[in-house]
């Protein structure tokens, strides 16, 4: 289907397991608002409905911006009644990132601030290009991060640099955000997609319950104890001993040839 703020490609030519969804108001710098994140919910949700696609990229229209932070003109003239009423801000994690279970990457390609820092952490990891900047600037306009700035960025990079990017508004360059772990790689800017595409399908070739996982397992890691977390991943794996996908993984390994993956 077509979109107001954003558009939804597969390739099959190329990329034939690979979603690409691209935020598309490039005269708004990509800035996130409620068309944006209805938008998103629809696309992510038909993503994680497809049995045929297995990763997703996420990246931003034109040169200058992965998304330079949520539309500030829809939000002045909000009440703070409505904000809460509303929940505003919980939909981003509650319908994009809880209920989107396979993989997902996002590509930066300028400048992710605010809204956008916070929806590029949303992913499972950043594939940076060398012009990429990330920064929480919120503070500059009397408020705070409201999308998981304060606690993502925290996580990623450690309570030191989260407090001065927070309490400073500072921007953060790619090379940066890679030696600080916000990103997990960089890239040189105009291959930017053609990288984030080769890493999607790399994923998207794997067996795709294990890609998913894979994935509860590591985010656990940041929700449990190590105790837990150790058990979690132990379950995970009895579960993925008994798939069709482990059966013919270690066949194919055994008989040196590629896996063929059902995804069960």
């Amino acid at each position: 289907m077509s979109y107001e703020t954003i558009t939804v490609e597969q390739r099959p030519e190329t990329h034939e397991a690979v979603t690409l969804i691209t935020l598309n108001r490039p005269k708004a710098l990509n800035a996130l608002n409620s068309a944006v994140l209805d938008d998103l919910i629809h696309a992510f949700a038909a993503y994680q409905a497809d049995s045929s696609q297995r990763c997703a990229v996420l990246t931003g229209s034109g040169d200058k911006a992965f998304a330079a932070g949520a539309d500030i003109k829809e939000m002045s003239e909000k009440p703070a009644a409505d904000f809460y009423l509303d929940d505003f801000f919980a939909p981003w994690t509650s319908e994009i990132v809880r209920k989107t279970r396979k993989p997902w990457i996002a590509a930066v390609n300028g400048f992710a601030l605010g809204g956008g820092c916070e929806l590029a952490m949303m992913a499972d990891f950043i594939i940076a290009s060398e012009n990429a900047k990330f920064g929480q600037p919120e503070i500059k306009l009397g408020v705070a991060p409201g999308m998981g700035g304060s606690q993502r960025l925290t996580r990623a990079i450690g309570k030191s640099k989260a407090m001065e990017m927070c309490l400073t508004g500072r921007m953060m360059g790619a090379e940066e955000a890679e030696r600080a772990n916000l990103v997990a790689r960089v890239v040189p800017h105009d291959s930017l997609l053609d990288e984030a595409m080769k890493t999607a399908a790399m994923i998207a070739a794997m067996p795709p319950m294990a890609a998913i996982a894979n994935k509860e397992m590591v985010n656990a890691a940041f929700e449990t104890s190590l105790d837990q977390g150790l058990i979690i991943e132990r379950r995970i794996f009895q579960i993925l001993a008994a798939s069709e996908d482990k059966a013919e993984g270690m066949a194919a390994f055994v008989e040196k040839r590629e896996g063929q993956w059902k995804g069960r």
